[in-house]
């Protein structure tokens, strides 16, 4: 399993450009690439995934966690590159293309081999939930539901041993005590804080970003 940082508040490769917003490229051994979210800014994204070599025609699903724009903004961008990317979209999101397949995601999902969506948190977001060797890996969006209630919802898949993406305000940092891996990125407000606490598991995120599982 591969995970791509492609758009964020901070790169990590020279060559991109950093904006408010997130999307990850998400790849596993036997299905077509998953693009989680879109960044804010279409030409920002597309420039992005140029740099990283990731072709937009190649992505066969698209996941958007919530409809804040800064997830969203990019999408007019890619599906105009993509014309036959599914989509998972939560019931608080709409969307007018209808020349594709939308699935609407309320419960949890299957979306893939070992990708799976934890379902639509609080009436607002969706996060996935990766399967790997080491259990499951969460990517968030902005963690809305709160990052206690999206590792609970991932734990009906397997125990959790990591997560990236952006943490919002939380602060609730002893649920992090038992997670291998922690990759704050984006909205977290409380990076630095994180980081001080579990400086032995914090990596940092940004544009550009290649996560191994």
């Amino acid at each position: 399993m591969k995970i791509t940082i492609v758009y964020d508040n901070e790169v990590k490769k020279v060559a991109l450009r950093a904006d408010w917003g997130f999307s990850a490229l998400i790849e596993t051994e036997k299905d077509p690439p998953i693009l989680f979210d879109t960044g804010a800014d279409s030409s920002i994204l597309l420039y992005n995934m140029n740099e990283l070599g990731i072709e937009p025609k190649d992505i066969a699903t698209i996941v958007i966690s919530h409809a804040h724009r800064d997830h969203t903004g990019g999408l007019t961008g890619i599906l105009k590159e993509n014309k036959g990317a599914e989509l998972y979209i939560p019931s608080s999101f709409h969307t007018n293309d209808t020349g594709r397949k939308i699935t609407v995601v309320k419960e949890a999902i299957q979306i893939a081999e070992n990708v799976f969506s934890t379902g639509e948190l609080e009436g607002v977001e969706q996060s996935l939930a990766l399967r790997i060797d080491k259990g499951i890996f969460v990517v968030a969006g902005c963690s809305h539901p709160g990052v206690g209630n999206i590792l609970k919802a991932a734990a009906r898949f397997g125990k959790v041993y990591g997560i990236a993406g952006g943490f919002h305000g939380f602060r609730d940092f002893k649920i992090l005590d038992e997670l291998p891996l922690i990759y704050p990125c984006h909205c977290t407000q409380y990076k630095k804080k994180i980081k001080e606490l579990f400086k032995d598991k914090v990596m940092g995120c940004g544009a550009g970003l290649v996560i191994e599982l």
